[in-house]
Protein backbone atom coordinates (compact mmCIF):
# COMPACT_ATOMS: atom_id res chain seq x y z
CA UNK A 1 0.00 0.00 0.00
CA UNK A 2 1.15 3.29 -0.98
CA UNK A 3 1.54 5.35 2.08
CA UNK A 4 2.39 8.91 2.59
CA UNK A 5 5.89 8.54 3.97
CA UNK A 6 6.20 8.10 0.56
CA UNK A 7 5.58 11.71 -0.47
CA UNK A 8 8.51 13.83 0.60
CA UNK A 9 9.17 17.38 -1.13
CA UNK A 10 12.73 16.14 -0.83
CA UNK A 11 12.10 13.72 -3.66
CA UNK A 12 10.67 16.74 -5.91
CA UNK A 13 13.99 18.70 -5.63
CA UNK A 14 15.64 15.34 -6.38
CA UNK A 15 13.85 14.96 -9.06
CA UNK A 16 14.11 18.42 -10.79
CA UNK A 17 17.84 18.36 -10.14
CA UNK A 18 17.76 14.84 -12.14
CA UNK A 19 16.00 15.23 -14.86
CA UNK A 20 16.06 19.39 -15.83
CA UNK A 21 19.01 22.15 -15.35
CA UNK A 22 16.81 24.23 -13.83
CA UNK A 23 17.52 26.01 -10.47
CA UNK A 24 15.84 24.02 -7.48
CA UNK A 25 16.70 23.92 -3.58
CA UNK A 26 19.53 21.64 -2.97
CA UNK A 27 18.28 17.69 -2.17
CA UNK A 28 18.77 16.12 0.68
CA UNK A 29 21.28 13.37 -1.05
CA UNK A 30 22.47 11.69 2.49
CA UNK A 31 19.04 9.30 3.18
CA UNK A 32 18.46 6.15 1.70
CA UNK A 33 18.29 5.72 -1.73
CA UNK A 34 16.79 9.78 -2.52
CA UNK A 35 17.26 8.90 -6.32
CA UNK A 36 15.47 6.10 -6.77
CA UNK A 37 12.64 6.50 -3.89
CA UNK A 38 11.77 10.12 -6.10
CA UNK A 39 10.92 8.47 -9.12
CA UNK A 40 7.55 9.09 -8.41
CA UNK A 41 8.32 12.17 -8.50
CA UNK A 42 9.87 12.22 -11.70
CA UNK A 43 6.58 12.97 -13.76
CA UNK A 44 6.19 16.33 -11.67
CA UNK A 45 9.39 17.27 -13.52
CA UNK A 46 7.90 16.67 -16.78
CA UNK A 47 5.16 18.45 -15.63
CA UNK A 48 7.21 21.47 -14.78
CA UNK A 49 9.35 21.67 -18.03
CA UNK A 50 5.78 21.25 -20.06
CA UNK A 51 4.02 24.05 -18.20
CA UNK A 52 7.16 26.40 -19.04
CA UNK A 53 7.43 25.49 -22.67
CA UNK A 54 3.33 25.45 -22.71
CA UNK A 55 3.34 29.26 -20.91
CA UNK A 56 5.61 30.40 -23.73
CA UNK A 57 4.23 28.55 -26.60
CA UNK A 58 0.81 30.10 -25.65
CA UNK A 59 2.01 33.47 -25.62
CA UNK A 60 4.02 33.46 -28.98
CA UNK A 61 0.64 31.62 -30.75
CA UNK A 62 -0.61 34.88 -29.36
CA UNK A 63 1.15 37.48 -30.62
CA UNK A 64 0.69 35.89 -34.16
CA UNK A 65 3.56 33.35 -34.95
CA UNK A 66 2.69 29.89 -36.66
CA UNK A 67 2.20 26.91 -35.07
CA UNK A 68 4.98 25.31 -37.01
CA UNK A 69 7.63 27.74 -36.03
CA UNK A 70 6.27 27.85 -32.37
CA UNK A 71 6.01 23.83 -32.16
CA UNK A 72 9.81 24.23 -32.68
CA UNK A 73 10.55 26.77 -30.54
CA UNK A 74 8.61 24.39 -27.89
CA UNK A 75 11.05 21.87 -28.35
CA UNK A 76 14.30 24.16 -28.65
CA UNK A 77 13.13 25.51 -24.71
CA UNK A 78 12.23 21.54 -23.25
CA UNK A 79 15.53 20.72 -24.93
CA UNK A 80 17.34 23.54 -22.94
CA UNK A 81 15.39 22.89 -19.77
CA UNK A 82 16.43 19.46 -19.86
CA UNK A 83 19.66 19.72 -21.42
CA UNK A 84 19.11 17.77 -24.08
CA UNK A 85 19.75 14.49 -21.62
CA UNK A 86 16.96 12.45 -23.12
CA UNK A 87 18.18 13.26 -26.76
CA UNK A 88 21.69 12.31 -25.84
CA UNK A 89 20.30 8.42 -24.26
CA UNK A 90 18.12 8.08 -27.36
CA UNK A 91 21.35 8.76 -29.93
CA UNK A 92 23.50 6.78 -27.54
CA UNK A 93 20.93 4.22 -27.48
CA UNK A 94 20.41 3.69 -31.30
CA UNK A 95 24.35 3.86 -31.98
CA UNK A 96 24.78 1.14 -29.10
CA UNK A 97 21.43 -1.18 -30.12
CA UNK A 98 22.16 -1.30 -33.30
CA UNK A 99 25.82 -0.67 -33.87
CA UNK A 100 27.32 -3.51 -32.23
CA UNK A 101 27.80 -7.33 -32.53
CA UNK A 102 27.50 -8.55 -28.56
CA UNK A 103 26.78 -7.15 -25.40
CA UNK A 104 30.10 -5.45 -24.26
CA UNK A 105 30.45 -3.32 -27.82
CA UNK A 106 27.07 -2.36 -27.78
CA UNK A 107 27.93 -0.93 -24.22
CA UNK A 108 30.95 0.46 -25.25
CA UNK A 109 29.06 2.54 -28.28
CA UNK A 110 27.00 3.53 -25.78
CA UNK A 111 29.15 5.33 -23.29
CA UNK A 112 31.15 6.83 -26.10
CA UNK A 113 30.38 10.76 -26.42
CA UNK A 114 30.55 10.50 -30.14
CA UNK A 115 27.56 10.04 -32.41
CA UNK A 116 27.27 7.48 -35.31
CA UNK A 117 24.64 7.11 -38.28
CA UNK A 118 21.25 4.99 -35.77
CA UNK A 119 21.84 7.85 -33.42
CA UNK A 120 21.35 10.87 -36.53
CA UNK A 121 18.77 8.61 -37.89
CA UNK A 122 17.01 8.28 -34.40
CA UNK A 123 17.15 11.91 -33.11
CA UNK A 124 16.24 13.01 -36.62
CA UNK A 125 12.96 11.08 -36.44
CA UNK A 126 11.97 11.54 -33.23
CA UNK A 127 12.18 15.32 -33.17
CA UNK A 128 10.64 15.45 -36.71
CA UNK A 129 7.67 13.69 -35.62
CA UNK A 130 7.48 15.56 -32.07
CA UNK A 131 7.54 18.41 -34.56
CA UNK A 132 5.02 17.95 -36.77
CA UNK A 133 2.85 16.36 -34.00
CA UNK A 134 3.06 19.47 -31.79
CA UNK A 135 2.91 21.65 -34.49
CA UNK A 136 -0.90 19.80 -35.86
CA UNK A 137 -1.92 20.21 -32.18
CA UNK A 138 -1.29 23.77 -31.44
CA UNK A 139 -2.97 24.87 -35.02
CA UNK A 140 -5.26 23.02 -33.57
CA UNK A 141 -5.68 25.16 -30.32
CA UNK A 142 -4.24 22.77 -28.21
CA UNK A 143 -1.04 23.48 -26.17
CA UNK A 144 -1.21 22.49 -22.59
CA UNK A 145 -2.73 19.19 -22.57
CA UNK A 146 -0.62 18.00 -25.10
CA UNK A 147 2.74 18.63 -23.33
CA UNK A 148 1.43 18.12 -20.00
CA UNK A 149 0.31 14.59 -20.90
CA UNK A 150 2.93 13.58 -22.57
CA UNK A 151 5.99 15.11 -20.34
CA UNK A 152 4.55 12.99 -17.32
CA UNK A 153 3.35 10.40 -19.19
CA UNK A 154 7.03 9.30 -20.74
CA UNK A 155 8.55 9.64 -17.42
CA UNK A 156 6.39 7.27 -15.45
CA UNK A 157 7.39 5.11 -18.17
CA UNK A 158 11.02 5.31 -17.07
CA UNK A 159 10.11 4.52 -13.48
CA UNK A 160 8.47 1.02 -14.90
CA UNK A 161 11.63 0.43 -17.12
CA UNK A 162 14.02 1.37 -13.88
CA UNK A 163 11.94 -0.76 -11.71
CA UNK A 164 11.95 -3.71 -14.27
CA UNK A 165 15.16 -3.66 -15.55
CA UNK A 166 18.40 -4.86 -13.20
CA UNK A 167 21.56 -2.97 -14.83
CA UNK A 168 23.08 -3.63 -17.54
CA UNK A 169 26.59 -2.25 -16.26
CA UNK A 170 28.13 -1.74 -13.18
CA UNK A 171 28.77 1.93 -13.01
CA UNK A 172 27.01 4.90 -14.52
CA UNK A 173 23.86 7.21 -13.93
CA UNK A 174 21.14 5.01 -13.29
CA UNK A 175 23.39 2.35 -11.31
CA UNK A 176 24.31 5.77 -8.34
CA UNK A 177 20.06 6.42 -9.22
CA UNK A 178 19.23 2.87 -8.34
CA UNK A 179 15.92 1.20 -8.69
CA UNK A 180 12.83 2.32 -7.51
CA UNK A 181 10.15 -0.67 -6.56
CA UNK A 182 7.06 -1.08 -7.62
CA UNK A 183 4.86 1.05 -5.20
CA UNK A 184 7.49 4.34 -6.31
CA UNK A 185 6.59 3.33 -10.37
CA UNK A 186 2.57 2.94 -9.52
CA UNK A 187 2.69 6.07 -7.78
CA UNK A 188 4.43 8.19 -10.43
CA UNK A 189 2.23 6.19 -13.30
CA UNK A 190 -1.34 7.61 -10.88
CA UNK A 191 0.14 10.72 -10.74
CA UNK A 192 0.25 11.05 -14.32
CA UNK A 193 -2.74 9.47 -14.93
CA UNK A 194 -4.43 11.78 -12.61
CA UNK A 195 -3.47 15.02 -14.17
CA UNK A 196 -3.90 13.35 -17.56
CA UNK A 197 -7.32 12.38 -16.84
CA UNK A 198 -7.95 15.65 -15.47
CA UNK A 199 -6.38 17.97 -19.17
CA UNK A 200 -7.60 15.10 -21.59
CA UNK A 201 -10.37 13.25 -20.18
CA UNK A 202 -11.14 9.86 -21.81
CA UNK A 203 -7.98 10.55 -24.10
CA UNK A 204 -5.89 9.17 -21.30
CA UNK A 205 -6.97 5.38 -21.74
CA UNK A 206 -5.46 6.01 -25.20
CA UNK A 207 -2.04 7.34 -23.75
CA UNK A 208 -1.80 4.99 -21.41
CA UNK A 209 -1.73 2.06 -23.77
CA UNK A 210 0.87 3.83 -26.36
CA UNK A 211 3.02 4.49 -23.37
CA UNK A 212 2.86 0.78 -22.26
CA UNK A 213 3.96 -0.56 -25.84
CA UNK A 214 6.69 1.99 -26.16
CA UNK A 215 7.96 1.57 -22.30
CA UNK A 216 8.02 -2.52 -23.56
CA UNK A 217 9.14 -1.93 -26.69
CA UNK A 218 12.31 -0.50 -25.26
CA UNK A 219 12.43 -2.21 -22.53
CA UNK A 220 11.92 -5.83 -24.51
CA UNK A 221 14.99 -4.52 -26.70
CA UNK A 222 17.44 -3.76 -23.62
CA UNK A 223 16.83 -6.95 -22.55
CA UNK A 224 17.57 -8.75 -25.49
CA UNK A 225 20.47 -6.33 -26.59
CA UNK A 226 22.57 -5.42 -23.10
CA UNK A 227 20.55 -7.89 -20.92
CA UNK A 228 19.20 -4.53 -18.81
CA UNK A 229 19.01 -1.33 -18.53
CA UNK A 230 21.44 2.23 -18.63
CA UNK A 231 20.66 5.89 -18.37
CA UNK A 232 20.88 6.04 -22.12
CA UNK A 233 17.91 2.92 -21.87
CA UNK A 234 15.93 5.90 -19.79
CA UNK A 235 16.04 8.41 -22.03
CA UNK A 236 15.30 5.91 -24.97
CA UNK A 237 12.37 5.24 -23.10
CA UNK A 238 10.99 8.62 -22.70
CA UNK A 239 11.47 10.10 -26.19
CA UNK A 240 9.62 6.93 -27.61
CA UNK A 241 7.24 7.47 -24.90
CA UNK A 242 6.52 11.27 -25.69
CA UNK A 243 6.40 11.16 -29.70
CA UNK A 244 3.70 8.02 -29.53
CA UNK A 245 1.93 9.94 -27.23
CA UNK A 246 2.18 13.18 -29.13
CA UNK A 247 1.17 11.11 -32.44
CA UNK A 248 -1.94 9.92 -30.74
CA UNK A 249 -3.35 12.74 -29.31
CA UNK A 250 -3.21 13.65 -32.73
CA UNK A 251 -5.95 11.41 -33.52
CA UNK A 252 -8.11 12.81 -30.88
CA UNK A 253 -8.88 16.04 -32.27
Amino acid sequence: MINSDMFRINDVWVAVSLLTRLPAPEPDWQNDAPAARSAWAYPLAGLVVAIIAGCVSHLLLWAGLSAGIVAGLALAMMVMITGAMHEDGLADCADGVWGGWDKDRRLRIMKDSSIGTYGVMALGLVVGLRWMALAYLFGAGWVFGPLIAAAMTSRSAMTWVMHLLPHARDDGLAVQTGRPNQKVALAATGLSVVVCFALIGLGTFSVALVAILAAGLVAGTARRKIEGQTGDVLGATQQVTDVLVLCVLTLLI
